[in-house]
């Protein structure tokens, strides 16, 4: 694909996790907001923030603080920033009865503790960031 051209990527669980929670530190990300398991490649492209995540099987992950049931590809992608990741495709978090894909997920700057998730179907929702620290 044309989008990883350039990439540096890390492959297997060990190294491609690494990278992972690298990469949210570099952008001040929550280091849990991508709870991973049997990751295949991590990779990241610096010239355009893009970055994939792929894994040998969809998780669920339930944010326990926030009640809230997230399901994660096997394949993750988007544009990473400072305190955002922009045009993401792979995760969907259950509102009701439905799975709306999140589009964008934006910490707020300046800090006010609070994280913002968007969906395409025009859905925000503000949550704590401290509910998405590692081992949430």
């Amino acid at each position: 694909m044309a989008e990883k051209e350039g990439g540096i990527v890390k492959k297997g669980n060990e190294e491609g996790t690494k990278m992972a929670i690298s990469l949210l530190e570099e952008f001040e990300l929550p280091l849990g907001l991508l709870p991973l398991v049997d990751v295949i490649e991590v990779g990241y492209v610096r010239s355009t923030g893009y970055m994939w995540i792929l894994q040998k099987k969809k998780v669920e992950h339930n944010f326990k603080m926030i009640s809230k049931l997230v399901s994660y590809s096997t394949e993750i992608n988007g544009f990473v920033q400072k305190k955002r990741i922009k045009k993401l495709k792979g995760v969907k978090a259950k509102e009701l009865m439905l799975w709306p894909p999140v589009s964008e997920i934006i910490v707020d700057d300046p800090p006010t503790g609070k994280i913002q998730f968007k969906s395409l179907a025009g859905i925000t929702k503000t949550f704590p960031v401290d509910a998405f620290a590692a081992g949430q």
